[in-house]
């Protein structure tokens, strides 16, 4: 019986593909990871086309740079998830200083805070860095941590009805909402994804 490539195995062989210029590796990275691209972006844009536009930014990084993936450093998803969202916020922060730019008044006093300022636009920046990185942590979290934090958040089951649901224990329901919200609360840490902290 044939055996499923473990992930990092997958990803030292995918990097290795795309080192030598396989259009073909490419195209199955693309169909793997292109909705957590495009999520993620949209995330900290909030825009179709924005987002659109960093999946391409994405991709063409990966295959113009495979060799800036360390496999040492995490797995390829969580690479491909930090240089989407530093692509990602650079289009943010460049689209919001324009519009500052243009709209904003010549004084630098009326630029230092208000809802036009550049406080504002690296709280904007902020605010949209941690829902991605939320967004990131609750789709890569083990599927039984992930189902209960659904069925207690989005459903407001408690955690006894959480445990009936699922089928386990209450004690279990309570251990995988605690864990769920623990790697929940790394979203507000600086920086990247959660498992890559090398540079994108």
């Amino acid at each position: 019986m044939a055996h499923k490539d473990v992930p990092p195995r997958w990803d030292r062989k995918m990097q290795q593909r795309l080192a030598r210029g396989e259009a073909a590796a490419l195209g199955e990275l693309y169909d793997r990871f292109a909705s957590l691209v495009h999520s993620l972006a949209h995330r900290v844009l909030g825009d179709e086309r924005a987002a659109d536009g960093v999946t391409r930014e994405v991709f063409a990084h990966v295959w113009e740079h495979p060799d800036s993936y360390d496999p040492k450093q995490g797995p390829l998803r969580s690479w491909v998830a930090a240089v989407t969202h530093r692509l990602a916020v650079q289009r943010l922060r460049a689209t919001e200083t324009a519009a500052l730019t243009r709209g904003g008044s010549d004084r630098a006093d009326d630029r230092a805070d208000g809802p036009g300022s550049l406080e504002s636009l690296e709280s904007k920046v902020r605010r949209a860095s941690v829902a991605a990185r939320a967004d990131y942590i609750v789709h890569s979290m083990p599927a039984p941590l992930r189902a209960a934090l659904e069925l207690a958040y989005f459903q407001r089951r408690d955690y006894r009805q959480t445990a009936a649901d699922l089928g386990v224990t209450e004690d279990e329901a309570r251990r995988r909402l605690r864990l769920g919200l623990q790697l929940l609360s790394t979203a507000h840490d600086a920086g990247t994804p959660p498992g890559y902290g090398g540079a994108v």
